[in-house]
């Protein structure tokens, strides 16, 4: 929703000093196939089973909000987002859905410092389908590995400190001397 909302408000944007997207669902088609195999299947699976009661719930609440018997039928993020996410938010279908509401297609019109970090085997968006080019206001970082979110360093467990410090260095690096300057004052003042 960040980088869309970014990209479609061209410098409309401009109030913004910098933005970071990390594990960014830059194509929700792309990603919605990978969830939609192998082991992202056992993922997709105990996703639907948290989904599901929730909106039965809403349903409830809403009669006649969606098909309920088609929820319950829905085995994957595809049927899910064509009986629910899709109509409830306007789109005609989920293909319509994941067209309109990806990222991909707006990287180009950001005009704020923005840092995308995504994964190469982050298994939500594999790197083969990562974009490879966007406005010069976007830095695309895609290191090897981190996975979704994650990001460890270091012997298993790992260390989670990476990832903050990146999006602070990237904030640091992108802020104007003057707002550094009154942030230091009011924090060491």
């Amino acid at each position: 929703a960040l980088l869309r909302w970014l990209g479609e408000s061209g410098h409309g944007a401009g109030f913004v000093t910098a933005a970071a997207a990390i594990s960014a669902p830059l194509d929700l088609a792309r990603g919605g196939e990978a969830l939609s195999s192998g082991f992202n299947m056992l993922y997709t699976r105990m996703f639907l089973q948290t989904l599901k009661p929730k909106c039965l719930a809403k349903l409830e609440q809403f009669p006649g909000l969606f098909d309920r018997d088609a929820l319950l039928a829905a085995r994957d993020l595809y049927a899910f987002d064509n009986v629910v996410t899709a109509p409830l938010h306007g789109y005609r279908d989920t293909d319509d859905y994941w067209h309109r509401a990806s990222a991909r297609h707006v990287l180009h019109e950001i005009t704020v410092p923005t840092l995308v970090l995504n994964a190469r085997n982050d298994p939500f968006l594999p790197g083969v389908h990562l974009p490879t080019s966007a406005s010069k206001a976007v830095t695309l970082e895609y290191p090897e590995e981190g996975g979704h979110v994650g990001f460890p360093v270091g012997r298993i467990p790992g260390r989670i400190d990476w990832l903050p410090a990146r999006i602070l260095s990237f904030f640091d690096g992108t802020r104007a001397p003057d707002a550094y300057d009154l942030c230091n004052a009011a924090t060491h003042g």
